[in-house]
């Protein structure tokens, strides 16, 4: 297991994929955290805009931004697995190891692991930004037992994105395919459940409800308690993970 998973950092790191990954996620965060600290306090015309600097609910908002950046760690736990379909690699790779759940648990492992110094890559540019705006604003935040646990929460979410990535990726196969509708899905189809009354209930329930359970609720509907939210995202990977196993090692490498 230890060889299949340095094969799989080899293949992350040989590449520049992650380089691009890892710039986007960083300037993401980034650009979140100004863009939240340069409008706090404002009004914004159709009610309460973002809290002032220097309120815990604005704390709590702007350094759980990181987590916004789960899209590009996503993404890149789906090309980790979709890379061996892609350019023809599986067949070989399979052939070497014929017992695919390996591979794919070798991915899961190498991918999480990998994900970790991502995570703190973009909590760190998150928290630069924040704390040399909101200090510009007169209020930085303070590094407390609250504002420490969301930057956790944060990173924690990161990681298990980027877990979720290679189990989308096991069970679509097509690259762009399991990216495209990974996308809509987070950025269409949940945001349309939050939104319409009768079924928002449900979106608690949904990988971006457990999102902002575990970081900020501002501005969402009824959620679980944080740590519930741990439990079901952390489902959500390993489920992601245990199914796209179970399919890759039952179907024929095409």
């Amino acid at each position: 297991m230890n060889a299949l998973v340095r094969a799989e950092w080899t293949k992350l790191f040989t590449t520049r994929v992650w380089i691009g990954l890892l710039l986007g996620a960083c300037a993401l965060a980034g650009g979140f955290a100004a863009l939240f600290t340069g409008l706090a306090g404002q009004d914004s015309g159709n009610g309460p805009g973002i809290p002032d600097v220097g309120t815990p609910v604005y704390e709590e908002l702007v350094l759980s931004v990181a987590a916004q950046a789960s899209v590009f760690l996503l993404i890149l736990g789906i090309i980790g697995m979709t890379q061996e379909y892609r350019h023809r690699t599986a067949t070989p790779t399979f052939l070497t190891t014929p017992r695919r759940g390996r591979v794919i648990a070798a991915k899961v492992i190498a991918y999480a692991v990998a994900a970790v110094p991502f995570a703190i890559a973009v909590l760190a540019v998150n928290l630069a930004v924040v704390l040399v705006y909101a200090g510009a604003r007169g209020d930085a935040p303070a590094l407390d037992e609250d504002n420490l646990r969301t930057l956790l929460a944060s990173g924690l979410v990161l990681v298990v994105f980027t877990v979720i990535g290679v189990g989308v990726g096991a069970l679509v196969r097509n690259q762009v395919g399991a990216i495209v509708g990974a996308l809509v899905y987070l950025n269409v189809i949940e945001p349309i459940v939050a939104s319409i009354g009768s079924i928002s209930g449900i979106y608690k329930w949904l990988p971006g409800g457990a999102v902002q359970a575990i970081t900020s609720d501002f501005e969402a509907p009824d959620l679980l308690e944080p740590w519930q939210g741990v439990v079901l995202l952390l489902a959500y990977g390993i489920g992601a993970a245990l199914v796209g196993t179970a399919i890759a090692s039952r179907r024929d490498v095409v």
